[in-house]
């Protein structure tokens, strides 16, 4: 199979990198604002143009000259981008013009990159040959005047990338001729699925015919956790920019890998500070797409720092995570660096402040020395099988009298509510709908006590569950 060929965005801060990577892709992955040195981190899309398909890297501001800090941090994540690339797209502002900063790029390109095609950005309403001109002096071969922001010229500039990229890219290694298997016996019987009737469903957690379900990972935290180290450490490479700087990390960043056979993508997002400390509006971005990776992840690794206490900021994590139905696995970073009073600090607070996630598993571990990652991938698998497992209606039904049978539900006046029968009615959490008579009169602690029967019963450790009850229609109501 022919490898897609892959672009590379590349120029200084804020010349529209990002909003051009939105446009590629047609999403708003790509974290864009008015604010200079927004993009860190490489950023991997797919694009589609007519019917080729293709990879797409937007990059951050590029500072060739700089040695040291984050900006050395973001150049060195640059030049991978254009390592990897067959083509570079360098970005540059058509209304400031021709900068010392761009020159110092062009020089830098015209000694890694394979093919460079320069793209002026920003030209909407001005003469955009004329403000074109000035950027030959690159001598990077004639620039194309476009706006990402209105699509104007990016048809033009994506076709002529596309052919570059594709002349320099391999060709594809010629495939095996398909073999025909002949059947060794009789086919296995297919085992048929219960029909889900509510709620949120992502599918079977067995595998598929095309192989293990892919994991969507999001590692959730305060700032400065190591969030990005943890990542870094999981891929075997630098691929995140891990910094000892709180906020070093502002937009969700996706990266897909494998461990074990099992696929995984895994989301890197920006540290969550309480909300009366965020006031700068990149940062309010950055929230909403933590919160966003919260809501489409499959399962959060909440992380938290044994350097420091267990903070109402990290229960307030928690329940976000809580709110959404996401399985969820913790995991005590910076374990080797806590001593003895520390370490007996952190349990205790885990189970004074943190005590509402006892379902979850908790880790220790070092994310910067790799100890404790194997056990916590683990912990992530049986998360997710637990979030997305199949509960038959006759198993949960048989849990349900039983549990009746040991701790009846409390008479409320003259009624006692009557449970008589329960189904699954989603994944991801988990839902158990209950059936019978008088279930608004169930109180919340006897709903408690039957979420940790089923969870017991079903062995459902690391994903939420919930309970819900349909209270059957009294057919005598109307005669009264």
């Amino acid at each position: 199979m022919a490898r897609l060929p892959v672009l590379a965005l590349v120029g200084r801060p804020n010349v529209g990198k990002s909003t051009l990577f939105n446009r590629f892709t047609r999403s708003r992955a790509a974290l864009v604002a008015d604010v200079p040195g927004l993009t860190r981190d490489r950023q991997y899309g797919r694009g589609r143009f007519d019917e080729r398909a293709f990879i797409v890297i937007d990059s951050g501001g590029f500072e060739p000259v700089a040695r040291t800090g984050i900006a050395a941090e973001m150049a060195r994540q640059t030049r991978q981008a254009v390592i990897e690339a067959d083509a570079v797209v360098f970005v540059v502002d058509g209304r400031e013009g021709l900068s010392p900063r761009d020159r110092e790029i062009a020089a830098e390109l015209r000694r890694t990159a394979r093919r460079v095609l320069v793209a002026v950005n920003k030209t909407e309403g001005m003469p955009r040959e004329q403000v074109a001109a000035e950027f030959h002096a690159l001598g990077l071969g004639a620039p194309l005047p476009i706006s990402a922001a209105h699509g104007d010229g990016v048809r033009d500039l994506l076709e002529i990338a596309l052919e570059i990229a594709e002349a320099e890219a391999p060709p594809p290694a010629p495939a095996e001729p398909a073999r025909t298997a002949e059947p060794e016996g009789p086919a296995e019987p297919i085992e048929p699925i219960e029909p889900i009737e509510s709620g949120e469903t992502t599918g079977p957690a067995r595998p598929t015919a095309a192989g293990p379900r892919r994991i969507r990972v999001a590692v959730v935290g305060r700032p400065n956790a190591g969030k990005s180290t943890l990542i870094n450490t999981l891929l075997g490479e630098e691929r995140l920019i891990a910094f000892d700087q709180p906020g070093t990390t502002r937009d969700a960043v996706a990266v897909e890998f494998e461990r074990g056979g099992r696929p995984y993508t895994l989301v890197d997002t920006a540290g969550l500070r309480r909300r009366g400390k965020v006031t700068d509006t990149v940062e309010k971005f950055s929230v909403v797409k933590t919160l966003q990776a919260i809501e489409d992840c499959n399962v959060c690794v909440l992380l938290i720092d044994a350097s420091e206490q267990v903070s109402e900021q990290d229960a307030s994590i928690a329940g976000y995570i809580l709110e959404a139905g996401r399985a969820l696995v913790v995991a005590v970073n910076k374990w080797d660096l806590a001593d003895a009073d520390a370490r007996e600090r952190i349990r205790s607070d885990l189970d004074r402040k943190l005590y509402f996630l006892r379902f979850a598993k908790t880790h220790y571990i070092s994310a910067r020395e790799g100890q404790g990652i194997g056990a916590l991938m683990r912990s992530v698998d049986e998360a997710y099988a637990a979030a997305t497992a199949r509960l038959s209606t006759p198993k949960l039904t048989r849990a349900l009298l039983e549990a009746v049978e040991r701790q009846a539900p409390p008479r409320r006046g003259l009624v006692r509510p009557k449970l008589r029968y329960a189904h699954q009615g989603g994944q991801n959490p988990p839902i158990v709908v209950i059936h019978g008579n008088a279930l608004d009169s169930v109180p919340e602690a006897y709903r408690r006590y039957l979420e940790g029967w089923f969870r017991e019963r079903f062995g459902l450790l690391g994903t939420p569950l919930r309970i819900e009850f349909r209270t059957s229609a009294n057919p005598y109501a109307a005669r009264a």
